[in-house]
């Protein structure tokens, strides 16, 4: 989590201090970028730029018969936590709403790229109705075991949360996320960003229907803490999740 935090100050600040005296901020910047190239899961495009990658990831949601391909690997990890995945699918999605008009045309089509990306995945985490995917992959078992995803052979568990059980703070963030890329790509792709609004809305229901942690879940529970546990409580998030989605909409 605090690497991501980290990248997305680092946007952050490139974009708002892009004429700072004495640093390059847009090479800052493009940079971060690059990094969410190197942890992509799935099917690369022929366009990534850091050929050193493959694919990888390629039979995730096997067990439950779907396809959660894609994504972002956590950090230096091969799990792909649903929390923070949507949440910084939500700041790159924003970024590109306050702060796109700045980007010069190629740092722009990389960030919605990057923003993409993270959306498709989370809509594959909707897949199911009255079921939200929450994780792939064991942290145990993956964190005893430092290698490339390419050559990963651990563990590619899926964890999920079905209705009535609640999982209102990874269902709320993945709302608020698909609302912001909604609105990011409304111009560019308006079918996409319908989609993405679409899904939205049937996140934000199943957030609001059955309210509580995710990693209250008996089946979630030991595989989400200590690492992504929502100590906090999903209340703190709920105002922002609902202002995302209402902003979306108008």
């Amino acid at each position: 989590m605090k690497a991501w935090r980290a990248l997305e100050i680092a946007v952050f600040h490139a974009l708002l201090f892009g004429f700072g005296r004495g640093h390059d901020y847009g090479e800052a910047l493009s940079k971060a970028i690059v990094f969410f190239e190197g942890q992509r899961s799935g099917f690369l495009p022929g366009d990534q730029r850091l050929n050193w990658r493959g694919n990888s990831g390629l039979s995730d949601g096997w067990n439950y018969n779907t396809d959660l391909t894609g994504g972002y690997y956590d950090a230096g990890d091969n799990v792909k936590f649903g929390f923070p995945m949507a949440f910084t699918t939500t700041m790159l999605a924003w970024s590109l709403l306050e702060f796109g008009d700045l980007m010069p045309p190629n740092q722009l089509r990389n960030a919605l790229v990057a923003t993409r990306w993270g959306a498709d995945y989370l809509l594959k985490t909707l897949s199911q109705p009255n079921r939200i995917f929450v994780q792939v992959g064991d942290p145990s078992s993956d964190h005893d075991c430092w290698e490339r995803p390419e050559d990963m052979d651990t563990s590619r568990a899926t964890y999920a949360v079905d209705a009535p059980n609640a999982a209102s703070d990874v269902a709320g963030e993945t709302a608020a996320a698909l609302a912001a890329a909604s609105m990011a790509f409304r111009s560019s792709d308006p079918g996409y960003a319908e989609t993405l609004l679409r899904n939205a809305i049937t996140a934000f229901e199943f957030a609001d229907n059955y309210r509580g942690a995710y990693s209250d879940n008996s089946n979630v529970k030991y595989a989400a803490c200590p690492y992504y546990c929502d100590f906090d409580g999903y209340q703190v998030n709920y105002i922002p999740f609902t202002m995302r989605l209402c902003l979306s909409i108008i």
